[in-house]
């Protein structure tokens, strides 16, 4: 049977919060110098049209609301790939009152690449892996993940509380 997402899949790109040097980078992907559209990668605006959601930058407060929007709207099966080293800790802004920290706290995650910023071509290694693992997930060979945001991501004060003072601990 032939599955035309493994031939083309449609990409859906979300910047969190960041300096947007991945960006930029993110963007020398679709240039014809590095062409990732040779592998049948299409990036595209709307996510309830993607299979794979990119994110960059650190998530914080105000738009962890938004990328689980963006997730949840994406048809299953879906992969999500974390371009640099904000999606995995918070990066430069990591310590900053607002940044919760790592992605996966608010939205499964299904490949991280790392650093600041990537390299164009260390991004499309990113993106063709999670090509594979979006096949697999289509075949049934991995189950869509169980990860429930909702149950890890709590926007309230008495979480900025408790960061407050896990920092302090730190700090004495």
């Amino acid at each position: 049977m032939f599955n035309a997402v493994s031939k083309s899949p449609w990409i859906v790109h979300f910047n969190c919060n960041s300096c947007n040097g991945c960006d930029i980078e993110f963007l020398a992907c679709l240039t014809p110098h590095y062409d990732v559209e040779r592998f049948g990668i299409l990036h595209i605006g709307n996510p309830k049209h993607a299979d794979v959601l990119v994110v960059t930058g650190s998530v914080n407060n105000r738009n962890a609301r938004v990328l689980q929007n963006v997730y949840n709207q994406i048809p299953d099966p879906k992969v999500v790939v974390a371009m640099g080293v904000c999606t995995s800790s918070g990066g430069v802004f990591a310590g900053c009152y607002n940044i919760l920290g790592s992605i996966d706290l608010v939205i499964p995650v299904d490949v991280y690449v790392p650093g600041c910023p990537p390299r164009p071509e260390a991004m499309i290694d990113g993106i063709v892996k999670a090509v594979g693992i979006l096949e697999r997930k289509r075949k049934g060979e991995i189950f869509p993940t169980a990860h429930k945001p909702s149950q890890t991501f709590k926007p309230s004060e008495e979480q900025s509380a408790e960061k407050t003072v896990i920092k302090e601990e730190k700090t004495v």
